[in-house]
């Protein structure tokens, strides 16, 4: 788009907030913003005044535009955020490692709650956590059960009544499904775990030191000894505690650390007065301002994740705008501190410290990850003369043994990175025997017919796909891409051993340096696609195999092989399996979980 019209398009923006979508020549999004008014935000990108390099970079590379209207700058600030996770815009500073940590949650719903470990937080209960810095969640849900009974199953407890369970005959539950405990009864109990999991671990700790001396007494010493080290897991627990931090306030602590080029953000997590656990991110430094960069990076880790009652930074934003955002999120209400002086002041120069820290041990990795993924893609385009910037690579590959279970994968890198919840597996349906070039044939058609339609929203269109094999793969491949005009989407194959790059430019096939980024890059997502693609083939192939082992045990017909099959999905699985595991599957009674047993120990 030339200056001129561009400029013209900047007369037609509207005085509304809403996101702002910038595109560089390719028509590739490289930053994506948020505004309480269109108009002056993005008009103010192409103002003569000097600019931040990152910001002046970034504005050289605009050739369009593209914007939003919301009903609200809160609206704004959620889509961009949206946005961000969708394009990995360049210039923005994007969440990829996106680690989760664990929660405990209670069940609240049920009339006899029961606990479990979760990585996803909902509003269907109470939650405890994030459990950080090594913290065994499944220990903490131990002592719930042997100090306080909390049931850990998760059966429906209906008015019909059940036998008691092994957790009741080893005293880790009263057993509410045999109506060996009432509602009111039960509720004291949760009521204490309650208290325990807020971090009150005096009692608990207690308990378990009057548990560990009977056991000890009784030479029960095995028993003891995990008494004695659940003990020392809560005494190590109690030593986090922050001692002027009140018990009933969960805080998450905030710095930010930049010189320029780089950014590292550094998050500390409080709960109930006790220190969690940290965490730190570091990467290319964006094009927004500090506190606008730290806003959007809360946005983006908030996503599935519990947000405190406070929030503690240095770091200048709107307050109102992300309180508006929780609030319409959480439907409640999140104060915003930042501290001078006290506790809180300690905790923020403590997360300060960690970022300044991590950021200096980090430049040295983030220039060499640049190496390896965007700079690599970069020299990919320019060294096999490729039409767009391969932003994101698409990977296929085949496994079959002799013709059975054929299998295709498709792996995808974003910048040079895998991005793994986009990868995808095919079963080959349409091809007799072992026939590579028509299963790619295959898998390519079934891939490329999702462009253009309503899924290509799920399966977005790729600038690179990369096949692994040589000429004759390729040339299969292309004539799909032209039969059903992807003749816009770039295409090589890389063939083993010589490690030679076949392009649709030239016969004779690109050698790269062994050493290059740009060809490791290549082996990379070639390896993974044929990774996954294995690792498909075997699940197929043990569950093949498994089917024709359950035949030969008399008894099992094929519902119950496909329940089996369902159940544990493997050969190893279902030989390791207890008699009471396999009688828990539906239509196996003990007597056949014996008989299947007693088949396996005897293989």
């Amino acid at each position: 788009m030339g200056e001129s019209v561009l400029r013209e398009k900047l007369k037609l923006l509207p005085d509304s907030p809403g996101v702002y979508i910038m595109l560089d020549a390719a028509g590739t999004v490289i930053y994506v913003g948020k505004a309480r008014v269109l108009k002056n935000r993005v008009r103010q990108y192409f103002h003569t005044s000097e600019k931040p390099p990152k910001v002046q970079a970034m504005v050289d590379a605009i050739a369009d535009f593209a914007y939003v209207v919301t009903p609200s700058e809160v609206d704004a600030l959620a889509l961009e955020n949206t946005y961000i996770k969708k394009y990995k815009p360049k210039y923005n500073i994007l969440l990829k490692d996106d680690k989760t940590y664990p929660y405990i949650k209670l069940h609240t719903g049920e009339r006899f709650p029961h606990i479990s470990i979760t990585r996803r937080v909902k509003k269907d209960g109470k939650y405890f956590g994030p459990f950080m810095g090594g913290v065994s969640c499944k220990e903490i849900v131990d002592v719930c059960a042997k100090v306080y009974k909390i049931r850990t199953c998760t059966q429906a407890i209906g008015e019909k009544q059940k036998k008691p369970c092994l957790d009741h005959d080893l005293g880790r539950c009263p057993a509410p499904c045999a109506g060996r405990i009432g509602e009111e009864d039960y509720a004291a109990l949760v009521e204490k775990a309650v208290s325990f999991l807020s971090g009150n671990y005096e009692e608990a700790a207690a308990l378990l030191e009057e548990k560990m001396k009977a056991f000890a007494a009784a030479e029960e010493f095995e028993l003891a000894l995990d008494y004695r080290n659940k003990i020392a897991m809560l005494k190590k627990l109690g030593q986090r505690r922050i001692t002027s931090m009140p018990r009933d306030v969960g805080a998450d602590i905030w710095a930010l650390c930049t010189n320029g080029l780089y950014t590292a953000i550094s998050l500390l997590v409080t709960r109930g007065g006790i220190m969690q656990g940290s965490a730190n991110f570091a990467f290319e430094a964006g094009a927004a301002e500090r506190g606008e960069a730290l806003l959007s990076f809360m946005t983006q880790y908030y996503d599935g994740k519990e947000i405190p009652h406070e929030v503690i930074l240095g770091e200048q934003f709107d307050d109102a705008l992300f309180a508006g955002f929780v609030r319409a999120r959480e439907g409640k209400g999140v104060e915003i501190t930042r501290p001078k002086l006290g506790v809180k002041r300690e905790l923020l120069t403590m997360a300060e410290r960690n970022a300044k820290e991590y950021l200096e041990k980090s430049v040295s990795a983030i220039e060499h990850k640049s190496d390896m993924t965007v700079r690599a893609c970069a020299r990919l385009q320019e060294l096999l003369h490729l039409k767009n910037y391969p932003k994101r690579m698409e990977c296929y590959d085949i496994s079959d043994i002799s013709g059975v279970d054929k299998v295709g994968s498709m792996v995808v890198f974003s910048d040079g990175e895998a991005e793994k919840f986009s990868y995808r597996r095919f079963r080959i349906k349409t091809v007799e025997g072992a026939n590579d070039f028509a299963s790619l044939q295959e898998v390519l058609s079934r891939r490329l017919a999702k462009l253009g339609t309503d899924e290509e929203e799920r399966f977005p269109r790729p600038q690179l796909v990369v096949i692994d094999g040589g000429k004759g793969q390729l040339s299969a491949v292309k004539a799909v891409f032209d039969d059903m005009g992807a003749e816009n989407i770039d295409l090589v194959a890389l063939a083993k051993q010589e490690e030679e790059v076949y392009t649709l430019t030239s016969d004779e096939p690109v050698r790269l340096d062994r050493r290059d980024y740009a060809l490791r890059t290549l082996q990379r997502i070639r390896d993974e696609a044929h990774r996954f693609a294995i690792t498909y083939f075997r699940n197929l192939h043990s569950k093949r195999n498994l089917s024709s082992v359950l035949e030969e045990i008399g008894g099992i017909g094929k519902k119950k092989r496909l329940a089996l099959i369902e159940k544990f999905g493997t050969i190893d699985r279902i030989m390791r399996a207890e008699e009471k595991e396999l009688s828990a599957v539906e239509g196996i009674g003990k007597e056949l979980a014996a008989r299947i047993r007693a088949y396996f120990v005897t293989l």
